[in-house]
């Protein structure tokens, strides 16, 4: 949650420093380097149709975890050498199956390579590292940081031989009606930038504003920014739908147990496709 600006006074901030150059119009292009390769349970009724949660009940603290693929840890990167791990992203679905989706706040104005880690867990590297490539974020954040702008989508260069991470890995859908977003049961997943392990809770959604999203957790502390709000998760695969990343109000909280997303609407379904196309 929280970045380079609270680092010295808050130990709640879910982003930490390592963002990218700000960026023209919809986007930043990156150095561009290859990339190198290398639980089941409860179900509920899904918002969007009948489905399996396929993790831990209902909980009101986040447990570690060995990680899931889609879902993984953002690193500084130099002369190949990965430094420590500052967000989490997540895989989602696009035509060239290689766009991951985090908050803008963690990818904002530093330099530097940046490689997502997915599955990242007890320093393993079990679907390889990938290269952030280029990141795209809304004019609106770019000029004013708000808030309700807080999403960013990241392009990730493919594997040596070709194969993007989408193949490697899967990818989560994205869902951008906000409306029904608030009150759904969702599962978060973030990476404390204290911790080789992700932390995971399922819990309900609430309506903070009506722009933002809540989720109440604890364990989501510095590091979780960027994780994916889930829901209608697959108890067979477990993949599901991102309604929301951590970040947003407060760059997604100044409490280890309060989080927060923005509500998915039309701005972010427009970066989306603008990702899509132009990934």
């Amino acid at each position: 949650m929280r970045l380079a600006a609270r680092l010295a006074a808050s130990g709640r901030t879910h982003g930490r420093l390592i963002s990218i150059l700000a960026a023209v119009a919809v986007f930043v292009t990156l150095s561009l380097a290859p990339a190198r390769s290398g639980a089941a349970g409860n179900t509920w009724p899904a918002r969007l149709g009948a489905g399996g949660i396929g993790v831990a009940p209902v909980s009101s603290n986040g447990q570690a975890f060995d990680g899931v693929a889609t879902v993984g840890a953002l690193f500084g990167e130099s002369s190949g050498k990965l430094s420590s791990h500052f967000c989490t992203a997540s895989v989602v679905d696009s035509p060239h199956g290689d766009l991951a989706i985090t908050a803008a706040h963690c990818v904002t104005g530093t330099t530097g390579q940046i490689a997502f880690v997915p599955g990242y867990a007890n320093g393993t590297e079990p679907y390889g590292v990938w290269q952030v490539t280029r990141v795209y974020t809304d004019a609106a954040w770019q000029s004013a940081q708000d808030p309700d702008d807080d999403v960013a989508f990241l392009q990730l260069s493919g594997a040596p031989g070709g194969a993007p991470v989408e193949a490697v890995t899967g990818a989560e859908h994205v869902a951008t009606d906000a409306a029904a977003d608030a009150g759904g049961l969702v599962r978060v997943i973030g990476y404390p930038d204290t911790a080789d392990q992700p932390v995971s809770c399922v819990n309900w959604t609430k309506l903070f504003s009506p722009t933002q999203l809540e989720f109440d957790c604890g364990g989501y502390t510095d590091g979780t920014s960027g994780g994916p709000f889930l829901a209608d998760v697959s108890a067979s695969s477990g993949q599901g739908t991102v309604i929301g990343v951590i970040g947003g109000y407060e760059q997604g909280g100044d409490l280890p147990q309060v989080s927060y997303s923005v509500a998915f609407g039309a701005a972010v379904a427009v970066l989306y496709q603008a990702a899509k196309a132009a990934s």
